[in-house]
C-alpha cells in the first residue's frame, strides 16, 4: 500500500477559500451521483466525464468534478486539502483556481494523447491535484510530510521530506502509466489514469513558474533571504 499522507509541516498564511470550495463542490457532485439510480448515473458520467473518443473542452472541465466511488473522492479531496492550501497561499484564490483547472486540462490531454480512441469515460480530480503536488515540489521541497506507513503487519508514522515523497509518488505514476500504453488500445476496462497524473504533475511544475505569485508571498520570501 502506498504511504498515506496525514499532514504537512508547511504553514499557510491565508484562508484556503478556493481549496475548501473545490472540496465542497466535489463532494456535493458525488452525493448527487450516488443519489441517481444506476442507469441514470452511468448516463450522467457518460455525458459529463471525459471520453477521449469524442473529446470536448466542456467535458475536460466537468470530468474533474466527477468520481467513481467513495474512496476515489475522499482520497482525492484529502490530497487536495494537504497540498492545496499552500499553493493557494502563493497564488491567491483567483490564480489558484485558474492553475487548478489548467492542470486538470493538461492531465486530460495527456490521457487523451495516450489513448485517443478510448470510449471509457475518465473522471476524477486527481490530474488537477497532481498539478498541485507538482507545484508543491517546486515551492516547498524541504517541507516534511507526516505519513502513515504500513510495514507488513505493522503501522507506523514517519516524517518524509516533501521532495522525496512527491518524487516517489510521481515515479509510481510514471512507470504505471508507461506500463498501460502497450495494452490501452485493446483494453476497454476502467482503471487508474496514471498518465493523467503524470501530465497534471508536470503541468503544475511548469505553471507555478509561469504564474506570478501574489505580493505577500514575495515579501515573505524576501524576508527569508
Amino acid at each position: 500500500m502506498f504511504p498515506i499522507p496525514l499532514r504537512d509541516t508547511q504553514p499557510s498564511y491565508s484562508k484556503p477559500v478556493v481549496t475548501v470550495l473545490l472540496i465542497v463542490i466535489n463532494i456535493l457532485v458525488f452525493l448527487f451521483e450516488v443519489s441517481l439510480e444506476p442507469y441514470s448515473r452511468n448516463e450522467f458520467i457518460a455525458v459529463y466525464g471525459l471520453v477521449p473518443d469524442h473529446l470536448s473542452f466542456l467535458s475536460m472541465l466537468t470530468s474533474m468534478f466527477l468520481h467513481g466511488g467513495w474512496m476515489h473522492v475522499l482520497g482525492n479531496m484529502w490530497f487536495l486539502w494537504i497540498f492545496g492550501d499552500n499553493i493557494e497561499d502563493i497564488l491567491g484564490p483567483a490564480k489558484f483556481l485558474l492553475f487548478y483547472l489548467l492542470c486538470g486540462s493538461a492531465a486530460a490531454m495527456a490521457q487523451f494523447l495516450a489513448n485517443p480512441d478510448s470510449r471509457v469515460p475518465m473522471v476524477g480530480a486527481s490530474g488537477a491535484i497532481a498539478g498541485v503536488m507538482g507545484a508543491y515540489l517546486v515551492k516547498f521541497p524541504h517541507s516534511r510530510i507526516h505519513t502513515l506507513w504500513f510495514i507488513f503487519f505493522f503501522i507506523t508514522t514517519v516524517d518524509i521530506p516533501a521532495w522525496l515523497w512527491l518524487i516517489f509518488w510521481f515515479l509510481i505514476q510514471f512507470f504505471n502509466g508507461v506500463g498501460t500504453i502497450g495494452y490501452s488500445h485493446v483494453s476497454e476496462g476502467g482503471g487508474v489514469a496514471f498518465l493523467a497524473h503524470v501530465g497534471g504533475f508536470l503541468a503544475g511544475i511548469a505553471l507555478i513558474y509561469l504564474l506570478v505569485p501574489r505580493q505577500r508571498y514575495t515579501r515573505r520570501q524576501d524576508l527569508y533571504w
